[in-house]
């Protein structure tokens, strides 16, 4: 596949979903800026093409986000799409979730999402073009258990997805949520843990329990999410926006 578009971000590029569709958009002759925290982590996926670029940036510090725009715009030109994928996760019953661990996952999950495309959409309107994705979870549509700050944030992704498709609907520009079941990824690596750790299940035991909850009784892998965001930046979904589509294995 390759593109008409140039320039695109991907925050949290550095593992999972982020740096699948960082080298998917690569492969189809997009420059990719990727962002994260981890400068070591993302050299190493920058190194995988010529045509990707790491920024170290934080998604929730609005200068960062500010900075990160002049530097890669400047250097690659205005972003023609923007995949905000940056997340975080933990677990714990409600009763017992703090508000620093409240504000963290939302800072991370909705704010962090919300300044990382606006900086892009009064460019994006002018031109008559462009792509917003975000990567929101299953957690997104409906309720579980145990994990009320990511699933809070996560409606908050898809709301936010419905809403700017509403306000860019005659412009040209797209703009749309994804949302993964459980995903073979490092956070899913770090969830696996903390099961062994509670529970004293075995690896092999706690990987299955994550993969029986998706309804087709496996893990997705994160290349499935990036072949439904390359669709999703693609000329064949011109007509799509305002959707939150469940890659998640049925139901």
């Amino acid at each position: 596949m390759t593109m008409a578009w140039k320039h695109a971000l991907v925050t949290g590029g550095s593992s999972g979903i982020g740096r699948a569709i960082a080298l998917s958009l690569a492969g189809a002759g997009v420059a990719v800026t990727i962002c994260g925290r981890r400068e070591s982590e993302l050299a190493k996926v920058a190194d995988k093409a010529d045509n990707i670029h790491a920024i170290v940036a934080d998604v929730t510090d609005e200068d960062s986000v500010r900075a990160l725009y002049a530097q890669a715009e400047a250097a690659r030109g205005p972003f023609d799409i923007v995949v905000a994928n940056a997340g975080i996760a933990s677990s714990a019953p409600a009763h017992r979730t703090t508000l620093e661990d409240w504000n963290r996952i939302v800072n991370v999950n909705l704010t962090g999402a919300f300044l990382t495309v606006r900086p892009a959409l009064a460019g994006m309107a002018e031109r008559g073009r462009g792509r917003i994705v975000f990567i929101a979870s299953v957690a997104g549509l409906r309720g579980s258990a145990y994990v009320a700050p990511y699933v809070a944030s996560k409606h908050g992704v898809v709301g936010l997805t419905r809403s700017l498709a509403a306000e860019l609907l005659k412009t040209g520009v797209t703009v749309n949520a994804i949302c993964p079941g459980y995903v073979e990824t490092e956070m899913l690596e770090q969830s696996i843990r903390r099961v062994m750790d509670k529970t004293g299940r075995s690896e092999e035991e706690a990987r299955r329990g994550f993969a029986e909850i998706n309804p087709n009784h496996r893990l997705i892998k994160p290349e499935e999410v990036a072949a439904a965001a390359m669709w999703l930046v693609s000329d064949a979904a011109i007509s799509v926006t305002g959707q939150a589509i469940p890659i998640s294995g049925g139901g």
